[in-house]
């Protein structure tokens, strides 16, 4: 598994990452958020597309994102470099889409049935609401996963989208799901070696 981490770092032209969950999990914002953070040094393009079920709630969501040191000129992920699922139909749906070496990310309480031994899971939906206390952070705290096992993106640039894009008033819950993804993403990684 500590290959697939080394890989991930962009080492090549285009990275390609998927977030996918249900209609209400906030994967579209999570995808607009991780594009921005991305890009705000400016050493990177970056391209953000969406696509959801015709329910605004629990019908099917995903964001892609397209990150390269070069021009894009298709702004569709064709072959994922990572895949979060926080659902089992969002797992299903999009696996096939994932690199063989790609990075799967799943939220494992929410996620049960795993096509593949290497994968990281936490727990996302239910730090939210535990920790962070609200469940509408899942989303963030997963976006500072992936941010911790991956190294696509500092911290403090996260910290700054994650914030100019929260609604008013959540600034706290947010920078404690920053704090719990960047956390819980840290110990997996130390016990995954």
């Amino acid at each position: 598994m500590g290959a697939l981490l080394e890989k991930i770092k962009i080492p090549h032209d285009r990275f390609e990452m998927r977030l996918s969950g249900s209609g209400g999990q906030g994967m579209i914002l999570a995808a607009v958020i991780m594009g921005e953070a991305i890009g705000i040094g400016g050493k990177k393009n970056v391209v953000q597309s969406q696509s959801y079920g015709p329910e605004a709630r629990g019908g099917a969501s995903k964001s892609d994102v397209v990150v390269s040191p070069n021009e894009i000129f298709y702004p569709k992920a064709m072959r994922l470099d990572l895949l979060l699922a926080m659902t089992q139909e969002s797992l299903d749906s999009y696996y096939p889409d994932l690199k063989e070496d790609g990075v799967l990310i799943v939220d494992d309480v929410l996620v049960t049935d795993f096509p593949t031994d290497k994968y990281y899971g936490l727990p996302f939906t239910r730090l939210a609401r535990e920790e962070a206390g609200h469940v509408m952070v899942a989303n963030v705290i997963a976006l500072a996963a992936i941010a911790e096992l991956t190294g696509i993106v500092d911290r403090e640039a996260l910290t700054n989208a994650v914030l100019n894009r929260a609604p008013r008033g959540t600034a706290d819950k947010n920078k404690k799901a920053i704090e719990i993804g960047f956390r819980e993403a840290a110990r997996l990684k130390e016990k995954k070696g």
